[in-house]
């Protein structure tokens, strides 16, 4: 996949801070982009590779963490994308 977004390494960076900067990074990257499929499917993937980035790395909490956010997200996508971009979306994160 080609990537459209910074959104991997912004996690990545945020995650040197602490569940706080995981949080606002999220905030501004769903507020931000939440009405640009590309980016919102982007979004989704990240927080869920993110997901198992921390399972596997034995850090619970961080994991804990981005299933919220990445449920939350893809909750959104589910429920507002429409036609293409819903199925650009299930394309994309199938």
């Amino acid at each position: 996949m080609n990537w459209k977004t910074t959104f991997w390494q912004d996690f990545t960076i945020a995650d040197r801070f602490g569940k706080s900067a995981v949080l606002d990074t999220y905030k501004r990257a769903f507020n931000e982009w939440k009405e640009n499929y590309e980016y919102l499917t982007e979004l989704v993937i990240v927080l869920n590779h993110k997901i198992w980035q921390w399972w596997e790395a034995g850090n619970k909490d961080f994991a804990a963490l981005y299933d919220k956010l990445w449920k939350e997200a893809d909750a959104y996508a589910v429920d507002n994308l429409k036609g293409d971009e819903l199925t650009y979306f299930y394309r994309v994160t199938d």
